[in-house]
């Protein structure tokens, strides 16, 4: 991580009732593939509230259908989740999950079945614990933590913990909660005043396609870094980046131009000629001719 130029972890569990959640509170808006959970039925979208309510005229029919809503996504078959090097193991509901995201549902589709055919089994191997524990909070509670919240010993940890879920995301599709993941890196860098190394840099390149948001900001923090003439970075300090991805070098280099205010640099051709000759350490021209 850097200091950024003029810029003021958790365990894993093995089951839901070990992170303590109260998940009955929560209604959820349909949108597709992509749903978005809420934290009160006060904050149900109308059009949510008027399709349930066109079932029957009555209130207390509307709160039963309501109950019997919630009581769907949390119950049925579970499913076994196996995330990291460590293999850490979680089960969870699988109707909530591809409530949430059909990459869910496709795992369900072609997913092996250990139990008879009851359980599905997923492997996230290549994926961070710490990001998936952030997702199972958001699928059942509909919120990630705050990063203001924490004491500043903690948040440089969670930022990379976000880093991380936003590269689970982007693989099963969680739109949504990429989006908060992002919100809460930003945040938590600009508190703790630092910024993403190179190091911290290449996995977004190596993870995430060409548009992704994620290229866009790394690159424009590279960018600033190397520009800010207080910053000890260079180009040299993101070597490992631009070895890796020539995406990154083009991003850089674009974000540069944008940052640079249209500023031109010296005509070339029209500088001192001695500028672009061979000498010994610290010589230079003496004759006319060379100017």
């Amino acid at each position: 991580m850097d200091t950024p130029p003029h810029t003021p972890p958790a365990t894993g569990h093995s089951s839901i009732d070990s992170l303590h959640i109260h998940y009955c509170d929560f209604a959820y808006e349909q949108k597709g593939p992509f749903r978005m959970a809420v934290t009160g039925i006060g904050d149900t979208t109308a059009k949510t509230f008027a399709e349930s309510a066109a079932l029957s005229h009555s209130t207390s029919l509307y709160h039963d259908r309501l109950t019997l809503w919630r009581i769907r996504l949390l119950s049925g078959s579970l499913m076994d989740i196996y995330v990291g090097k460590s293999r850490r193991h979680w089960s969870l509901h699988r109707n909530i999950l591809c409530h949430h995201s059909i990459w869910f549902q496709k795992q369900v589709e072609n997913g092996s079945f250990p139990n008879g055919g009851k359980d599905v089994s997923v492997e996230l191997f290549d994926d961070d614990p710490r990001a998936f524990e952030l997702l199972v909070k958001w699928v059942y509670q509909g919120k990630i933590d705050n990063v203001s919240n924490m004491p500043m010993d903690k948040k440089w940890e969670f930022v990379d913990a976000c880093q991380q879920l936003y590269v689970l995301c982007d693989k099963i599709n969680l739109a949504q909660l990429k989006n908060l993941a992002m919100d809460q890196f930003r945040k938590g860098c600009n508190e703790v005043g630092l910024v993403p190394g190179p190091e911290e840099m290449k996995p977004i390149y190596d993870k995430t396609p060409p548009s992704s948001p994620f290229r866009k900001l790394v690159s424009k923090i590279a960018a600033r870094q190397i520009m800010d003439p207080e910053s000890k970075s260079d180009a040299s300090t993101y070597r490992q980046c631009f070895e890796g991805s020539p995406d990154f070098a083009i991003d850089v280099v674009n974000a540069i131009k944008a940052g640079a205010g249209g500023s031109l640099f010296q005509d070339p051709t029209e500088e001192d000629g001695c500028c672009y000759h061979e000498h010994s350490l610290g010589q230079r021209c003496n004759s006319p001719s060379h100017k």
